[in-house]
C-alpha cells in the first residue's frame, strides 16, 4: 500500500452518513440530504446545511434523499453527495482512495452495482462492500471469525437488520422496511387518531426521544405537544405521556419482533445455543427507544445488550475492516445470489 493512500469506510444511512478515515477514526457525520433547485437542477446544499433548509424554503427548493433503505433512490444526486462528502477528508490528498461501504442483506445485484459506480464517479480508486451485519458485530468488539454464532440487531432510520453471524459470515439474517423512520409515523398516526392533532415528523422524532418508551417506565412521563386541530384548523396542544408512546409504538415493534423470531427459527440449533449464550447485540439509532432491549430479551429468553455508541457502532466497525481490505475482493458480493443459494 502507498504511503500516502487513504483507505475510508462508509456507512450509508437514510438520514446520516457517517465516514471512517483509515488510522483517524470518524471524519464525517452528515445528514444523507440534499437541498436541490427544482426548476434547474441545480444543487443548493448538502448534508447538515441542508437539512436547516427544511421547511423554510421556497416551494422550488425541495429535500432529496438520495438513499432509502440503505441503497440508491436517486444515482446522479448520491454521486455527487458522495463527491461532495470524500472531498471534505481527500481534500489535501493526491490519491483517490479505497473505499469500503456497509451495505444491507437486502440488497439486490442492480442496487450493489449503482453503489460501486457511484463511489467510483464520486472520486474512489477501488469499492469494496461489506454486510452491515458484520459491521456492526465487529464494532461491537466481536471476532467474527470465531465459529461462535452472534445475533446482531441494528435498527436505523429505513430499516431494521437481524442477522447471525459466524466463521467471518452471515448465517441467516433479514431485512425489514421497519425502523426508526416507522415509529416517527406510528406517533403521527396514534396522535391524529386518538386527539384529532396533526404533528410533524419532527415533533414526532423528538417526542420519541423524550418520552419515547416501548416497555413500562419506573414513572409515567409527560410532553407537551402542538400541532395543528384537524377539526378547527387552528394550532392546539395536547399533552402526551409515556404509555401513550407505548401504545403508539406497540405495532412497529411486534413487526421487529416478528423478525427477531423468524430469524432464530431458521437459524441451526448449534448457532441457537451459541446466541443463547451470547446475547443479542442490539445497535442503531432506532435501538435507542427506551425499553426495547428489556422487551427483546422478556420475548426472547435471550440476554440483549445495547452497545454504548450505538448511532456509530456500524461505522467503527467498518473502520476497523479496513485494515483486512487487500484480503476482501472488489467490486460486488452478489448477496442476492447467496440468499437465493441458501433457499
Amino acid at each position: 500500500m502507498l504511503f500516502f493512500e487513504r483507505d475510508i469506510a462508509i456507512d450509508l444511512g437514510t438520514m446520516t452518513t457517517l465516514i471512517y478515515v483509515r488510522g483517524r477514526g470518524i471524519r464525517l457525520r452528515e445528514s444523507s440530504l440534499v437541498a436541490m433547485d427544482s426548476t434547474n437542477g441545480r444543487i443548493l446544499r448538502i448534508g447538515e446545511d441542508a437539512k436547516k433548509m427544511l421547511g423554510r424554503t421556497p416551494a422550488n427548493i425541495v429535500p432529496v434523499h438520495p438513499i432509502v433503505s440503505g441503497v440508491i433512490c436517486d444515482y446522479d444526486m448520491t454521486a455527487r453527495m458522495l463527491k461532495e462528502f470524500i472531498g471534505r477528508i481527500t481534500s489535501f490528498s493526491l490519491f483517490k482512495p479505497r473505499v469500503l461501504i456497509c451495505v444491507p442483506g437486502s440488497i439486490t445485484g442492480v442496487e450493489e452495482r449503482a453503489l460501486i459506480d457511484a463511489a467510483i464517479e464520486a472520486g474512489a480508486r477501488k469499492v469494496y462492500l461489506l454486510e452491515a451485519s458484520l459491521a456492526t458485530a465487529v464494532g461491537a468488539g466481536v471476532d467474527i471469525n470465531k465459529a461462535d454464532g452472534h445475533m446482531v440487531i441494528d435498527i436505523g432510520c429505513g430499516t431494521t437488520e437481524i442477522a447471525v453471524v459466524s466463521l467471518g459470515g452471515v448465517v441467516q439474517s433479514e431485512s425489514i422496511k421497519t425502523a426508526g423512520m416507522a415509529f416517527d409515523d406510528a406517533i403521527v398516526r396514534y396522535v391524529r387518531k386518538k386527539h384529532n392533532l396533526l404533528i410533524g415528523a419532527r415533533t414526532a422524532e423528538d417526542l420519541k426521544q423524550s418520552i419515547g418508551c416501548v416497555y413500562p417506565r419506573p414513572e409515567v412521563s409527560y410532553e407537551e405537544v402542538k400541532g395543528r386541530c384537524l377539526v378547527t384548523g387552528l394550532p392546539r396542544s395536547v399533552t402526551i405521556s409515556s404509555e401513550d408512546m407505548a401504545e403508539a409504538l406497540e405495532e412497529p415493534v411486534a413487526r421487529i419482533l416478528e423478525a427477531i423470531h423468524l430469524v432464530l427459527e431458521r437459524t441451526p440449533p448449534e448457532l441457537v445455543g451459541d446466541v443463547s449464550e451470547n446475547g443479542i447485540i442490539l445497535s442503531g439509532g432506532g435501538s435507542q427507544v427506551w425499553g426495547l432491549d428489556r422487551l427483546i430479551a422478556e420475548q426472547t429468553g435471550i440476554e440483549t445488550i445495547l452497545v454504548d455508541d450505538a448511532l456509530s457502532c456500524t461505522a467503527y466497525g467498518a473502520g476497523r475492516m479496513l485494515q483486512n481490505l487487500n484480503d476482501m475482493t472488489e467490486g460486488m458480493i452478489n448477496l442476492a445470489r447467496r440468499r437465493e443459494m441458501n433457499v
